[in-house]
Formats: C-alpha cells, structure tokens, sequence
C-alpha cells in the first residue's frame, strides 16, 4: 500500500531553513525562483516533533558521540573510570577504517543508533571487561572487534524513525535500512522575493543618552522570506513492515503511523530562527491519498507556472484552486487507482477535487486515516 501526504503552508516572513550564506533556501522551478526548505530540515523537524516523540516513545539517535552515550552507561552500571575512559578512546574508532581512533572523543561518522543498538554495544564491552578486569589486557581491545561480535548478531529491533527515514553506514554491525518514506524538498507556488532586515540593538544602560552609541550597540542584517509552500511525501507500507519485522509492537506501529505524520506535518514548522520571526502556522490544505498500486505521484506541477500575486485574487487560494485543477487533470489523464483521497481545506470550502472526501476539520480527516490504515 502507498500513502501520500500533500500540504500547502503559507508562512509570513521567516527563514526557516539556511544556506551557507544565512539566506533562505532557494531553488529554481518552472523557469523562476522559488523558496524552498530542504527534505532533510523537513524530517528532521517531524522525527523530534514532542508529537512523534510521545507517539513512538522509543526512538533513534544520530550522533558521533557514541564514546559519551557508553561513557554514560558504565557510569551508571558503576564500572571503573580509567575503563571508561578507555572504552570512550576505543569507540572513537568505531565504523572507521581500520578501527583508528581520534582524541576528540567523537566517531569519524555520524550514525542512526537504535536503543538496542546502544545497549548491545555496552553489553558486549561490559562482558569483555568482565572476562578479564586487567586494564592493559583491555587497552589492546580495537573497535573491529567490538563490531565483529556485534555483526554476528545484527537482527536488532529498529525504531519508527529509522524505518521511516532510513539509515545508512559503511560499518557491517549495522544493517542499512531503507528508507520507507520518500519527502520531497518543499518549494513555494510562486515566485519569491527574498528581502533582508536591517536592525539595530539599543544599549539599555544608554537609552536617554544623545551619544551616537545609544542607538548602535549592535547592527546586524537578517534575511527571510514569505512563501505559500506546498509538502509532498509518501510512504510505502510494505518496506515499512519489512523494516519493522523484528520489532515487538510492529502492528500497531504501523497502524498508527499515517494519522501520526499527517498531524506532525500539520503541526511542527521548522525551528530556524523561529525565535525572531515566530513563524508558527497551520497549513490549508491537506490532502491524503491511498492506493494499492503503488505509483508515487507529486502534484508540484500545478505550480510549475507560478501562481501569480494579484490585486483581485488571494495567492493561497489561488494555489489551493491550482492544487484541485491539478488533481483532477491526472485523474482524467491517468486513471491512478486511488482507493481513498481525504481533501481538507478549512478556508476554502467550496474548492475540491471531483474525487475526494472532503473533511470539516483535522481531526475528521485524522479519524479517516486511522480507518484506512487498519483496513490494510
């Protein structure tokens, strides 16, 4: 089975999403400039949303730090520190070349761990100190050898996050995951105008004085942007469940999964400088389809012209009435077979698809999904 998720947001002046340079993320899309916010900021923003988080509880971490998440560990199991301190110097090693270590304290990778994953590696290390306790027997110990026990037992249990957005790394202790999801970068449904904000901090301590430094204590340019963005992703529940397969709870996992990402994409904006420009929206318009056959379908064509700023016309309205045109042209056009296609558009009740169910509100089309979901 096939989910996808399309979303329009339409965000005030922010920057959501950087570029080496501070600037918005940009690209170019049917011959203009657009915005856009990078798949990668988009996934990440959904996977440590407090809404996935308390869904899921158990999730993955991806980190270089790994010498300071087992340091941690034998510290509360109480193993000795000079152990530690030399287990920490070992994993520096860890799915490197030749297990070389670095005085950084740090992989040379970064890596998707799982709970079981972390555990099993401290179990494995807890067990050779234990074996024999003698610190310089213990400082001969490579991180090859920790991963070569550890690839002999690779039928770990993962968590959503990694079976939803995949995990890839060169060492053989872990599996690579495919990623069960594909997350388009999100672009914006007309041509952008990026601008810049000049501001000036006061120096409290002056703010009756005449000097010239009262007003210049600090200057600074910022700059953002305005976009109407439209979301696309889909995810396939076949790789889902095999990525789940050793995983105790899979079922329910998976039943839960799209009512759980339509309300994450709903409800989390990505954190760059949010706290300068507070860019906190919903969306307006959400559509969900399911299909059995699956045969992924972005609508980002609708905007391949870019919808136009108008005196007479409202821009997300107009792009909402695109986004509809554009449906039903592929339906006419292609005959995709989909089984259920749930349209949510709260500001603009009379815009539709010909073949959608429209929802009066999130939680109607949420309460759908969770239906479609089980009839799998």
């Amino acid at each position: 089975m096939l989910y996808e998720i399309h979303m329009l947001k339409n965000y005030p002046p922010v920057n959501l999403n950087r570029d080496d340079t501070g600037s918005p993320k940009t690209c170019y899309f049917g011959g203009t400039q657009r915005g856009r916010i990078s798949s990668q900021c988009l996934k990440r923003s959904w996977r440590t949303s407090p809404l996935f988080v308390d869904e899921f509880k158990e999730l993955g971490i991806r980190t270089r730090h790994l010498p300071d998440l087992i340091g941690d560990e034998f510290v509360k199991r109480g193993l000795p520190d000079e152990m530690i301190e030399e287990t920490k110097l070992i994993l520096t090693g860890f799915a490197n070349k030749d297990s070389k270590t670095n005085k950084d304290n740090i992989t040379s990778q970064i890596v998707f761990y799982s709970p079981n994953d972390i555990k099993e590696i401290a179990d494995e290390i807890e067990k050779k100190w234990k074996s024999n306790p003698d610190i310089k027997d213990f400082k001969k110990t490579k991180a090859k050898d920790i991963e070569g026990i550890m690839q002999d037992n690779k039928i770990r249990p993962i968590t959503m996050d990694i079976a939803l957005f995949g995990r890839m790394v060169t060492s053989n202790a872990f599996e690579n995951v495919e990623s069960a999801t594909q997350v388009a970068n999100a672009i914006s449904t007309h041509t952008v105008n990026q601008e810049s904000d000049y501001y000036t901090a006061m120096d409290d301590m002056l703010h009756n004085s005449k000097s010239e430094e009262a007003v210049t204590a600090l200057i600074g340019e910022t700059d953002y942007n305005a976009c109407c963005y439209y979301h696309y992703m889909s995810i396939d529940t076949d790789q889902l469940k095999d990525n789940l397969k050793n995983s105790p709870d899979a079922e329910n996992m998976i039943d839960v999964v799209l009512p759980t990402l339509i309300e994450v994409m709903a409800y989390t904006n990505p954190s760059g400088k949010q706290n300068s420009f507070a860019g906190n929206i919903l969306p307006d318009m959400i559509c969900v389809e399911v299909k059995a056959k699956k045969i992924p379908c972005s609508y980002v064509n609708a905007f391949a012209e870019p919808v136009r700023f108008s005196g007479n016309k409202e821009l997300v309205k107009t792009s909402v009435q695109k986004l509809s045109d554009e449906i039903n042209l592929i339906d006419e056009s292609y005959g995709l077979d989909i089984k259920h296609r749930g349209w949510f558009a709260p500001r603009f009740n009379d815009i539709s698809p010909k073949k959608a169910e429209v929802k009066k509100s999130l939680n109607e089309l949420v309460t759908s999904c969770k239906d479609w979901a089980k009839e799998e």
